[in-house]
């Protein structure tokens, strides 16, 4: 245990300089979501009552594959920023916040590309 406070043992040591490269990249990925949720809400909107085929078809439409691929990409990307800013704040102890990241990381990563590969697969018809 160490008596010297917080910012003693931080003085010196200067910023992480990664905080204005996060800030940003989480702000370009609500702008780039913003028109593609905004699409698909529409687009889906214009689908109720839609069988599955007529949906197949809509998803299978090259421009419809590669927004919808986008929008999953730019969904989870989003999501492991602001996730990774919630463990940094709150898991105190290293270990578990080293530990919270990594597993974060892999499952928004196996998220999106199970939502790609679904993408793929529809628009393929396979």
């Amino acid at each position: 245990m160490s008596l010297r406070t917080p910012l003693s043992q931080a003085r010196g040591l200067g910023s992480a300089k990664d905080g204005t490269h996060h800030w940003f990249v989480m702000r370009v990925s609500s702008i780039a979501m913003v028109p593609l949720m905004l699409w698909l809400i529409f687009s889906l909107g214009s689908l109720a009552g839609a069988g599955f085929e007529a949906t197949s078809a809509w998803v299978a439409n090259p421009l419809n594959t590669v927004l919808l691929i986008l929008t999953v990409g730019a969904l989870f990307h989003h999501a492991y920023l602001g996730l990774q800013v919630i463990i940094e704040d709150y898991v105190h102890s290293e270990g578990m916040k080293f530990a919270s990241l990594i597993a974060m990381q892999f499952l928004m990563l196996l998220l999106a590309v199970t939502g790609i590969v679904a993408i793929l697969r529809i628009a393929f018809g396979s």
